[in-house]
């Protein structure tokens, strides 16, 4: 973390959020996942917050920069199918920012994660990755900034070059709508494939208000990586500055 944090300050980001992954291969009885009969998760190598060491390092964070704002935050993994899971772990652990992601779509009773499903047929579990996060953002009032909406391309089959954003438009408008309708920040991820200022305009002329720029850092040295290509790109598809250096940016 104080080499993220570090990373962050040269780089003259104002803030930094640390939304630790948070997802299960163990649930709630009474989580959706248990209902619609998903026994487990595969790969299954994700493993429970280390929640004091976490909140430990934050404050240590805190006080050895104070001139950067360190969020606490969660990136909570198909949120709509844990919720008394997620509700239970921040009832114990509060934090300042959550994020919902889709990384796994279920198949024979299990969840698999998107990329391995991709090469099984690429349009039809694209289709089907949409689809989920209509029903995420439907089921789920959570989270507040919807993460990578177009995870899969990281493990487009032959590479993400080969990727036809315009052949999900109306996937992509009717996840937007979605989102726009419950006033929630869609994030611009910057380790995934940027996204295009058409996909992010798409999200402003179906309502959306407000973009979260996140580079999805697992390492520091990638803080912050490509903002001034997700900045351009945001303000071409029409969004600007929020009220401050803290907020969102806005239509």
């Amino acid at each position: 973390m104080a080499q993220a944090c570090r990373r962050a300050i040269e780089l003259g980001l104002p803030s930094i959020a640390f939304t630790e992954h948070l997802d299960f291969t163990v649930w709630h009885e009474d989580d959706a996942a248990t209902s619609r009969g998903l026994i487990d998760r595969h790969p299954a190598h994700q493993l429970p917050i280390d929640v004091q060491g976490y909140f430990a390092e934050l404050e240590e964070c805190r006080g050895r920069f104070p001139e950067l704002r360190i969020l606490s935050g969660v990136e909570t993994g198909e949120p709509h199918l844990f919720a008394a899971s997620i509700a239970e772990h921040l009832r114990h652990s509060p934090v300042d920012r959550v994020l919902g992601s889709l990384h796994s779509l279920t198949l024979d009773g299990r969840l698999v994660g998107v990329g391995r499903l991709l090469y099984d047929d690429r349009d039809v579990t694209m289709r089907r990755y949409l689809t989920e996060i209509v029903r995420m953002i439907q089921q789920s009032d959570v989270f507040e900034v919807l993460a990578h909406v177009d995870f899969p391309r990281r493990y487009w089959p032959g590479g993400s070059e080969h990727y036809v954003e315009k052949d999900y438009e109306e996937e992509y408008r009717a996840v937007f709508r979605a989102l726009a309708g419950t006033g929630r920040a869609l994030e611009v991820n910057t380790s995934s494939p940027l996204a295009s200022v058409d996909q992010v305009r798409w999200f402003r002329e179906e309502g959306g208000a407000a973009i979260s720029f996140g580079s999805d850092a697992h390492q520091p040295t990638a803080v912050g990586q490509r903002f001034d290509l997700a900045v351009d790109i945001v303000e071409a598809a029409g969004f600007r500055p929020g009220r401050d250096q803290f907020d969102f940016w806005r239509r």
